[in-house]
C-alpha cells in the first residue's frame, strides 16, 4: 500500500545498517540503499569512522552515524536493523547488542558465520521478529544436523529451533516461521546469481520490517520483490544496478507500471 497523505519520514520507519570495516563497506551500503528504496523513510549506516568516510563518498540520502560502545546512537524511532553484510569476523558483539535492543533485525552473512562455532549463542538472542537469511552453505554450517534434501522441512525445522524466521536462499527460496508456516518463492531468475544480490535482499526485508511489516511477511514479500528484479532486469544484472529496479518493481505491485514484456510471472 502507498503511504498515507500525511506521512513523514519517521512514520515510514527508520532502518539502520551495521557497516563493514574500511575497505569492506560495499555490502552494507547495498543493504542500506535497498532498505531506502523499499520505502523506509530514513536509513542510517552505523560504523567506525574509517568506514563512514568511504560511505560518505558514495551516498547522499543515507545518513551516517559513528558507532559507540554503549549503542547510544539507537533511539526509539529505529524500527529495523540489518547486521552481517560485509561485517567481518568481529561482528558477534555488535549482533548481540543489536538483538538486545528488541528491534526487528535481519541477520545475514557474517552475522551468521560469526556464530557457527556455537549457534546456541545466537538462538538465545533472537526472537520471532527477527529474520535469518542464509544461503545453502551457511545453512549447512549453522544447522549442521538438519538434512537439506527436503528444503521445506529443513527450513521449518531451522525456524522452530532458532525461534525466528529463517529464509533459505536458492533458485527456490524457502521461508519458515517458528509457528510452522512455510512458503516458497519460485518467482526469480538465474540472473540474480551475482555478488551482492543477497545484500540487496537483506536490505529489502529490513526496509519492510522498518515500515511495520511482520517478520514472516517481510521475508516473503522481500523474496518476491528480489525475484521480480531478476525477472525484469535479465542479462547483465549487477547488485548495484538492482537498486534502480526497486521503484519499478514497486510500481508494478501498485498496478502503475508499463508492460515490460519481460517473461512470465506467477
Amino acid at each position: 500500500m502507498p503511504p498515507p497523505v500525511d506521512a513523514h519520514k519517521y512514520s515510514r520507519g527508520h532502518a539502520m545498517v551495521w557497516s563493514g570495516p574500511a575497505l569492506h563497506t560495499g555490502a552494507s551500503r547495498l543493504s542500506a540503499q535497498a532498505a531506502l528504496a523499499a520505502g523506509a523513510g530514513l536509513v542510517t549506516i552505523v560504523g567506525q569512522r574509517e568506514s563512514l568516510a568511504e560511505h560518505a563518498a558514495n551516498v547522499t540520502a543515507i545518513m551516517l552515524r559513528e558507532a559507540d560502545a554503549d549503542f547510544g546512537f539507537v533511539d526509539d524511532r529505529v524500527t529495523g536493523f540489518v547486521v552481517g553484510p560485509g561485517a567481518g569476523k568481529e561482528v558477534q558483539y555488535a549482533a548481540l547488542k543489536i538483538l538486545g535492543l528488541n528491534i526487528p533485525t535481519v541477520l545475514d552473512a557474517d552475522a551468521l558465520t560469526a556464530f557457527e562455532g556455537d549457534p546456541s549463542i545466537l538462538f538465545s538472542a533472537v526472537n520471532s521478529t527477527d529474520v535469518m537469511t542464509p544461503h545453502i552453505g551457511e545453512f549447512r554450517r549453522f544447522f549442521r544436523d538438519i538434512a537439506t534434501e527436503n528444503r521445506q522441512e529443513a527450513v521449518r525445522r531451522a525456524a522452530e529451533r532458532a525461534q525466528c524466521v529463517v529464509l533459505l536462499k536458492g533458485p527456490n527460496t524457502w521461508i519458515a516461521a517458528p509457528d510452522g508456516r512455510t512458503l516458497v518463492n519460485r518467482h526469480a531468475s538465474p540472473w540474480l546469481a551475482t555478488a551482492g544480490s543477497g545484500d540487496v535482499l537483506a536490505g529489502l526485508i529490513c526496509g519492510l520490517l522498518a515500515q511495520g511489516v511482520s517478520s514472516f511477511d517481510a521475508a516473503c514479500i522481500g523474496a518476491w520483490l528480489h525475484g521480480d528484479i531478476g525477472v525484469r532486469a535479465g542479462p547483465g544484472l549487477t547488485a548495484d544496478s538492482m537498486i534502480g529496479h526497486i521503484p519499478l518493481v514497486l510500481r508494478g505491485c501498485l498496478n502503475d507500471a508499463p508492460d515490460y514484456g519481460s517473461g512470465s510471472r506467477t
